[in-house]
């Protein structure tokens, strides 16, 4: 397993080898030790798979109460996977780190608590797996805006072609919204 350290502390690009021959391929997805030695935690309490189309954007989602590290993968087609430090007393605050996850490159990113998380499909379809330290919080649950001007997150798509639910068209701007100490 690679690791890489991306531009926000704590937030990791894992990388595990993709083993191709004529049948097809495999790959090793989940090795609690080789996690354990890349600082990831060891209990995870869910893992939950989404399916989205092209240019739909998910996110920027986080929870305040019961707070989620999330381990983030896509299983099939193409996503602009983000991550932003929503930490207040972060010299990151505000600040994100884009990155393609795609079936082919079979990279996954670790995103502790602390931050908030959204991605975008870039292909047809995307399958989006992804491993969560703790339970969801209805009651806990808050949405940045995804288009917020004070992030500039570079969005590959135009904002028109950019598909949204309700909820996370009417997240809250960053100055506006409740984030972490």
């Amino acid at each position: 397993m690679k690791v890489q350290e991306t531009s926000l502390a704590g937030v990791l690009l894992l990388t595990s080898t993709i083993y191709r021959d004529s049948r097809g391929a495999f790959q090793e997805t989940w090795n609690q030790r080789e996690m354990a030695e890349a600082g990831l935690p060891p209990n995870w309490v869910q893992d939950n798979f989404s399916i989205s189309k092209k240019n739909v954007l998910r996110g920027i989602h986080y929870q305040v109460i019961q707070p989620q590290g999330k381990l983030v993968r896509v299983v099939y087609g193409a996503a602009l996977d983000v991550a932003v430090d929503l930490r207040r007393n972060s010299p990151n605050f505000g600040h994100h780190v884009a990155v393609e996850l795609t079936a082919e490159n079979g990279q996954m990113l670790w995103i502790p608590e602390g931050f908030g998380h959204a991605f975008l499909a870039l292909t047809d379809t995307v399958g989006f797996a992804y491993k969560v330290t703790e339970y969801y919080s209805p009651a806990g649950e808050r949405t940045i805006l995804w288009n917020d001007p004070e992030l500039a997150i570079p969005w590959p798509v135009s904002a028109a072609a950019i598909i949204v639910s309700d909820k996370d068209g009417q997240g809250e701007a960053l100055r506006q919204a409740e984030v972490f100490a």
